[in-house]
């Protein structure tokens, strides 16, 4: 895969002290700034770090160990003040949080929730402009200061990211001018959405964020969902017992066919009726309500609390225009593909509501990248979903994620993909980030027409120019 290519910083994304050593070492040694001042505590600093990493010794006190750890935070809190304001004494509050977002941080980032409280009561204290001086620096940043080290050395997955920006927000504008397609007609609730709607967020596994364009208009997942109900039951059950009752090979029909492989069984779960029988298996014996809860709680972990909301008119919609998968859902009920107690209704019902869950680009880019970060969220650090149910969804969505049109996706981007006939496309870069497009005019096949053309443009720039960067 051409994937394979990118560099992950793993080793550098440690919260720990060895790994704070190493960032004094590395701001001392290279910024200009921190070698002419306080240089009495950079010294501290190292020999502390030194005597840290050492073996400790039996009959050391631990009040000496605490004042190590001090010592190590404090220094390396100078240093990384320094760097950010060139050696300055102090800065206006509002350069430091322009130089945050330089570096792909939001300032709404839940990592950095108690720096950004700090400084609004700072500003909310002062009478006029609020200057960061190292006192308020050290109470702001002290609880992330390995978080904000790795930003301002540029040790994230994508170092240069204003570089990076400057090229998504060119091809974004490029792919505003398909005027190709159209908006979904048959399910009725989404001809509503204007054809004009075009937006594109990213969020890598590091928690770096860009968004273009309508990237807070809420949207139905759609066949976006498909992945993640396969990836809960994987999570839930294990690949064995999920596969016993789907494949795993592309179909080569069309997503809502009435067909089964030769061993009765869905081709694989990113088609309607492979879906269907996954949604059977999620939280099986449980009442639709509870059922419905569990998801979305699993959706909202991934999306990192962001917006992740429900459409009772395109549920509705759903149902009432849902003939296709009635049928598809009697021919699975005929061959006996639903595991033992499981209603038929029951399991389109739920498949309904979960097509109909609404996320944003913001938002769904988080959860994109949850799956490139091996099933961590980046931006809460919380284990959602098991290497194996991640493994296993991206190999699918890789061969069978973009309908029709996979394999072409898969010869020209080679990426894991998914998308919906609402105009969405996840994307994920394995390692990397994750990417949520989003525009409702759809090609024939029932692919975004900006989002694919997005997609190619993007892969084809970016492995040029930015693969040996990250």
């Amino acid at each position: 895969m051409r994937y394979k290519k990118m560099i992950s910083f793993r080793t550098l994304r440690l919260p720990n002290v060895g790994v704070i050593g190493l960032l004094a070492k590395d701001v001392a040694k290279s910024s200009p700034a921190c070698q002419n001042v306080a240089r009495r505590s950079f010294n501290l600093t190292f020999n502390a770090a030194r005597e840290f990493t050492a073996p400790a010794s039996v009959d050391k006190p631990k009040s000496k160990t605490n004042m190590t750890n001090k010592s190590i935070f404090s220094g390396l809190e100078d240093m990384l003040f320094y760097t950010i304001t060139e050696g300055a004494e102090k800065i206006p509050v509002s350069n430091f949080i322009a130089a945050v977002k330089n570096t792909g941080l939001l300032t709404s980032d839940p990592r950095l929730r108690d720096c950004m409280e700090k400084i609004r009561e700072a500003i909310r204290e002062s009478a006029g402009e609020v200057m960061m001086d190292r006192e308020l620096f050290r109470k702001c940043a002290g609880g992330n200061i390995v978080l904000l080290s790795l930003a301002f050395r540029r040790k994230f997955i994508i170092p240069e990211f204003e570089a990076f920006v400057g090229i998504i927000n060119h091809i974004y504008h490029t792919s505003k001018l398909q005027h190709d397609g159209h908006v979904t007609k048959y399910i009725p609730h989404l001809t509503k959405f204007s054809p004009d709607l075009w937006g594109v967020s990213l969020c890598t596994v590091d928690g770096q964020r860009h968004s273009m364009g309508d990237t807070k208009v809420p949207f139905c997942l759609q066949s976006c969902v498909k992945p993640l109900e396969y990836a809960i039951a994987v999570h839930e059950h294990g690949t064995e017992k999920v596969h016993h009752y789907v494949g795993k090979e592309p179909s080569g029909f069309k997503f809502n066919k009435l067909s089964l492989d030769e061993d009765d069984k869905p081709h694989n779960p990113m088609v309607n009726a492979g879906a269907i029988v996954i949604s059977s298996l999620i939280k099986p014996g449980v009442n639709k309500a509870e059922k419905f809860d569990y998801v979305m709680e699993f959706v909202k972990k991934m999306t990192g609390r962001e917006y992740v909301g429900f459409s009772n008119a395109t549920f509705q919609s759903e149902k009432e225009t849902g003939d296709r998968n009635y049928a598809i859902g009697y021919y699975l009920k005929e061959k006996k593909c639903f595991p033992d107690g499981a209603d038929m209704i029951d399991a389109l019902d739920f498949y309904f509501q979960l097509c109909s869950i609404e996320v944003t680009c913001e938002s769904g880019s988080v959860m994109a990248a949850t799956l490139a970060n091996g099933g961590i969220c980046p931006i809460t650090g919380e284990r959602v979903l098991s290497t194996e149910a991640v493994r296993n969804t991206l190999s699918l969505m890789h061969s069978c994620g973009m309908y029709d049109y996979s394999g072409q996706f898969a010869f020209h981007v080679g990426l894991p993909a998914k998308s919906g006939v609402s105009g969405a496309v996840l994307l994920v870069v394995p390692n990397v980030m994750g990417i949520m497009c989003w525009s409702p005019p759809v090609d024939k096949i029932g692919n975004s027409v900006r989002g694919i053309h997005f997609c190619q443009v993007n892969w084809c720039l970016c492995s040029t120019s930015t693969t040996t960067t990250i």
